[in-house]
């Protein structure tokens, strides 16, 4: 979760717009993007693909919106090819009624709501009830939350599937030998955690912090290393010590780790392993 003052989000929708990608972790396309707002600051930002259901199932996204009991939101539509079309506009303004309509059921006022071409310097915004606002976006890369990610050595993504390519499964590892390690590896695991619990979990968890750090160094890992940390991270108290590592000066190295691991995992082995990732990238913003 991300936050920034109020005046950020209520009077500079170009810059709102702007701090998208380094809220989401990528520049959007095709998306309806709802900011909530609570206490004068900027809540949860949820992302979904526009499609022509979504009028219907703008409910749903208002449900997980008010989980947070925000008092406000502003809703912007990202779509380069229906901005500057009249008929296009008509379809916003019911969408945006929909979904006006779902948040106030449940006590959360839809401040504003805007179209975007796209979010990238030269882009242009106007509101979407034709209230006469405009405006141009501001340089995404100079947004002060942009800034702030690349401070906390968090990557941005020029576009989502760039993201999602880091947890795609690698296709052109050897599962068959992996899958044979993990197998070898988890009752080896079995007997010394039964001969010695907390040692074991003990020698796991420094095992990873020492495994993150050679990722980030460009180290590669074998499938030995691998099955070890896979059968690791299925330990519940391994798995939610590591959770620590979200925070402080190690993070990045772990989230390469757990991207990584989520990618040459075998299922159900790298489940455990995007559970880190996701709670990484929540942790860190």
């Amino acid at each position: 979760m991300t936050t920034a003052g109020s005046d950020f989000v209520l009077n500079r929708p170009g810059a709102l717009i702007a701090a998208l990608p380094a809220v989401l972790g990528f520049v959007p396309e095709k998306s309806l993007i709802v900011v909530s707002i609570g206490d004068g600051e900027l809540g949860a930002v949820l992302r979904v693909d526009l499609s022509p259901e979504l009028t219907d199932r703008v409910g749903q996204l208002a449900e997980v919106a008010a989980a947070a009991h925000p008092q406000a939101a502003v809703a912007v539509i990202v779509d380069a090819d229906g901005a500057a079309c009249p008929v296009c506009d008509e379809e916003y303004r019911q969408l945006c009624a929909s979904l006006c309509e779902e948040l106030s059921q449940r006590d959360i006022a839809l401040w504003a709501a805007h179209v975007v071409d796209r979010v990238a310097p030269g882009g242009h915004w106007h509101c979407v009830d034709g209230c006469g606002a405009a405006g141009a976006v501001d340089d995404p890369s100079a947004s002060p939350l942009a800034m702030a990610a690349v401070l906390d050595g968090r990557r941005l993504y020029p576009r989502r599937a760039d993201l999602q390519a880091v947890i795609a499964v690698d296709e052109g590892a050897d599962s068959t030998e992996l899958a044979a390690a993990l197998e070898h590896r988890a009752t080896a695991r079995e007997a010394a955690h039964r001969a010695d619990p907390d040692g074991s979990c003990r020698r796991d968890v420094e095992n990873a912090m020492a495994a993150a750090a050679r990722v980030a160094d460009g180290q590669p890992l074998g499938n030995a290393e691998l099955a070890a940390l896979g059968c690791a991270l299925a330990d519940l108290q391994v798995r939610d010590t590591l959770y620590a590592l979200a925070v402080g000066e190690n993070a990045a190295e772990a989230e390469s780790l757990w991207a990584l691991l989520a990618r040459r995992l075998p299922p159900p082995w790298r489940v455990e392993a995007l559970v880190l990732l996701a709670f990484s990238a929540y942790a860190r913003g």
